[in-house]
């Protein structure tokens, strides 16, 4: 077998099967920008148009951001100020602050723009060996509003060499004009706004706000079955604030993720393990909102939930663009293990996307995306903090 490249003299974190799925010794080869192999040494290719001696670096899948709101105008740091002072994000909120105040900014940008300022927040997770990212819309919340958003994320995807999976989040917050008319406004996502994204082909998934600032579970489940006749998976931002049983609802419905998870409780658990949903972790929005109740994630792992970890990319309550930092604060916060966050920016976070036979591990007929490590031990990427040990970035082989 002749390759197009070979990667020789590695480690691999190949994230297939249990655990890292660590290879010493290893090889990755490619062929027309797909994994044609990756394994040790003893069995690997050995013909190939190019061969990249790594000096015995590691190398991982490419990392995988599964949960971003990376498109949007203005920042919210004066809402910031206020919670230092003292404010809560459902005080801030119900004030007209909030996902309504980045609404305003978003609703006033048009394409172009929307696309020139994600850019630099994209390119920051690019330079940490980001290969896949999910981005959300949610701050237009009117049909024009949202397909501006979602066209810009698509766009992303053709200004970077980067796979970007779209995201339908009417369902994130009620806008001014159906204000007292919640129902009306789910009305208006399931048959009109809902119906004309997936006509244009804009999203892989559909999202919702299930919470006390957001949409009631039985709202939650309209947009669920509206997502349903369009042939659209589900997720669910779910118990951040408080529980209202949103994740065993999108479990019923077979949702690729519910996310966020602090107020999860051991009935949403059981029917996430059923139902295969992963549970996206956002530790950024923890930290960044101050928040004091921890995810159960020994309750998780009892239960063999795959866990993800994502940044939460938004301008109000996580705006973190590091997923490096991510890792890091799931660990020293949430108590993940160093597997645990790995595979959770990798094989669970591409499984969160609906990916998993596309990307996330190391194996052959999978796209050739990795991040190949200046690094001792694969610990050192959650370990340390505010430092960059990537040494390479290849998506589809390049």
């Amino acid at each position: 077998m002749r390759c197009d490249t070979i990667w020789r003299n590695a480690r691999l974190a190949t994230m297939a099967g249990a655990g890292l799925g660590v290879v010493e010794d290893g090889v990755v080869a490619a062929i027309d920008g797909r994994i044609a192999y990756a394994g040790s040494a003893d069995d690997a290719p050995v013909e190939a148009a190019e061969t990249i001696d790594c000096g015995g670096r590691w190398i991982t899948p490419g990392l995988i951001d599964c949960h971003t709101h990376l498109v949007h105008a203005g920042d919210r740091a004066h809402e910031f100020e206020l919670r230092l002072a003292g404010a809560s994000y459902e005080e801030v909120a119900r004030a007209g602050g909030g996902i309504v105040s980045t609404m305003r900014a978003t609703r006033s940008a048009n394409e172009a723009y929307l696309v020139a300022s994600a850019l630099p927040r994209l390119d920051a997770l690019i330079a940490e060996g980001v290969t896949t990212v999910e981005v959300k819309s949610g701050y237009g919340l009117t049909t024009d509003d949202e397909t501006r958003m979602l066209r810009a994320a698509r766009a992303l995807g053709r200004e970077r060499d980067v796979r970007i999976a779209t995201t339908f989040l009417g369902a994130h917050a009620l806008p001014p004009e159906y204000a007292g008319d919640s129902d009306g406004y789910v009305d208006h996502v399931c048959t009109d706004m809902l119906p004309a994204i997936a006509r244009a082909g804009l999203a892989d998934a559909v999202d919702a706000f299930c919470e006390g600032i957001g949409f009631t579970v039985e709202q939650t489940e309209r947009v669920f079955v509206a997502a349903a006749k369009h042939g659209l998976p589900v997720k669910l931002h779910a118990e951040q604030l408080s529980n209202l049983n949103g994740a065993a609802l999108a479990a019923r419905y077979g949702a690729l993720s519910a996310d966020h998870l602090e107020h999860l409780d051991d009935a949403g658990v059981a029917a996430m393990a059923r139902a295969g949903t992963v549970a996206t972790l956002l530790p950024g929005a923890y930290y960044f909102t101050r928040e004091t109740k921890l995810p159960p994630v020994d309750a998780l792992r009892a239960a063999g939930v795959p866990i993800a970890v994502a940044t939460d990319c938004n301008p109000g309550t996580s705006p973190l663009t590091s997923i490096l930092l991510a890792m890091n604060m799931a660990a020293t916060c949430f108590r993940l293990t160093v597997e645990e966050c790995l595979r959770g920016v990798t094989a669970n976070a591409a499984r969160a996307l609906g990916l998993a036979r596309e990307t996330g591990t190391l194996e052959p007929g999978k796209a050739c995306d990795l991040a190949i490590w200046e690094v001792e031990r694969p610990a050192e990427l959650v370990y340390r903090i505010g430092f960059n040990p990537l040494h390479q970035r290849i998506r589809n082989g390049r």
